[in-house]
């Protein structure tokens, strides 16, 4: 039945016109009968190989929009975002990692109890929905028969440079951070240049120094630098948190790359060689990344691969090209970015549109087995071995380390340590900490 039509039309040529004409319409039927076949290729693969998304702003587009309010709308479709569930099993997505954003502008004041309000939405929406299934591990993702969902922090600046509030975040059901946004922390350096809060001359603070080129790690030796960036990463290593580098500058991420043992995401990132922007990722990190045996889940918005306003899915295919032909087929993933920015490559413009870019990369030559690398098997084998260096690291305890309070100062920070005289040795004087008038008053009195 699929080619009654071509044939009828191919049998009336050659009655009317003869050879010529028949001719023409042979090839046009090859051509579509080439193109069909590629595409029911592509859609058989993508119901094989269900897509992990890296990155949805989805999220923050339920705040902005509608204040979190859930009961007001129907997530099945939604006219104000790139993302709904009807435009998710059509753009057959098996797993999104959902980022809990909250702006820089939070940093230093209520970053922590906005994550958790973001957190809150996205598990409420996990469970509201019957085609929707929070997962934790791998071993969900792939088991699952739903759209999973995974709760991902973008900006350290969410932990308030605090291990304790990490960790609270895993047992939440976060399962990656992203260390920056477009804001420094205390202990690393974003790629951006919009809002550099803590701002640093490189990205490792004294715990270890950097000359771009060369890194010496080495554990702090001041005690005023009791918590950086390696006790962040060997406490998400611990924990089984995957690390995200995308958005943190060249020097923090290459820093990373060397002290994780556990393989690293770069969740919403793309070629630089290919678009030369600072939120992508250059050749030289692309070849650690491969040695780390992480991902580049490559970025659709059209600033981060045309550099531009104007983008096409050809383009977007290039990165794929690039950071294959330098890392490798295995370290490449997809992170879309949706409802985290305006401005989508022509075909590309929802996440329904996902097997128009697969089946872009079928027809330059990438292999079956390769897509489905890209549409979710790289991304389970970092996940899966995220998790079996967290279990080697089971009999680690939890770190105790904290970071300095000169790092951390701030207006909007409570240091609940009593300072008496005999006890000055824990930490420099804050009005914070100073003991109410009453109270010493009373100490004098007694002594």
């Amino acid at each position: 039945m699929l080619f009654l039509n071509p044939l009828q039309s191919l049998w009336t040529a050659w009655q009317s016109q003869g050879c010529a004409v028949t001719s023409l319409l042979v090839i046009v039927l090859l051509a579509w009968s080439s193109s069909t076949s590629v595409e029911q290729k592509t859609l058989d693969l993508m119901r094989r190989e269900p897509l992990i998304d890296g990155h949805n702003d989805l999220a923050l587009q339920l705040r902005i929009n509608y204040n979190n309010r859930l009961s007001t709308i129907d997530l099945h479709n939604l006219s104000k975002t790139h993302t709904d569930i009807e435009r998710l099993k059509a753009g057959h997505v098996g797993a999104q990692m959902w980022s809990a954003y909250v702006l820089c502008s939070s940093q230093d004041k209520d970053a922590v109890r906005l994550t958790l309000e973001q957190i809150d939405v996205i598990k409420r929406m996990c469970s509201n929905y019957e085609e929707l299934e929070l997962v934790t591990s791998s071993t969900a993702v792939r088991e699952t028969k739903k759209i999973g969902c995974l709760i991902a922090i973008e900006g350290g600046h969410s932990i308030d440079s605090s291990l304790p509030a990490l960790r609270m975040f895993y047992d939440l059901g976060v399962r990656s951070l992203a260390l920056t946004h477009t804001c420094n922390t205390p202990w690393a350096e974003t790629s951006s240049t919009i809002h550099r809060v803590h701002q640093r001359d490189i990205s490792l603070t004294e715990f270890g120094k950097s000359d771009h080129m060369t890194l010496t790690l080495q554990y702090c030796q001041s005690s005023h630098f009791t918590s950086c960036l390696q006790e962040v990463v060997k406490e998400m290593n611990r924990l089984g948190m995957m690390i995200d580098l995308s958005h943190s500058s060249v020097s923090t991420a290459r820093a990373v790359l060397l002290i994780s043992r556990a393989p690293v995401i770069f969740s919403h990132s793309s070629a630089s060689a290919v678009c030369n922007s600072p939120r992508n990722v250059p050749d030289d990190l692309l070849q650690l990344l491969k040695e780390n045996r992480g991902i580049v889940m490559v970025n659709l918005y059209s600033q981060f691969v045309a550099c531009g306003n104007k983008a096409n899915i050809a383009t977007v295919a290039d990165h794929f090209d690039h950071i294959k032909k330098i890392a490798g087929p295995e370290s490449i993933g997809i992170g879309g970015d949706y409802d985290g920015a305006r401005g989508f490559p022509e075909g590309l413009e929802d996440v329904s549109k996902y097997p128009a870019l697969i089946q872009e990369l079928l027809q330059r030559d990438w292999t079956e087995q390769e897509l489905a690398g890209v549409l979710r098997g790289n991304f389970l084998r970092v996940f899966e071995q995220v998790e079996r260096v967290r279990d080697e690291l089971q009999a680690e305890p939890a770190s105790e380390k904290e970071i300095s309070l000169k790092e951390v100062d701030n207006p909007c920070r409570s240091n609940l340590r009593t300072l008496l005289p005999s006890s000055g040795s824990l930490g420099r004087h804050h009005p914070s900490a100073s003991l109410p008038l009453p109270f010493l008053l009373f100490f004098l009195i007694v002594l």
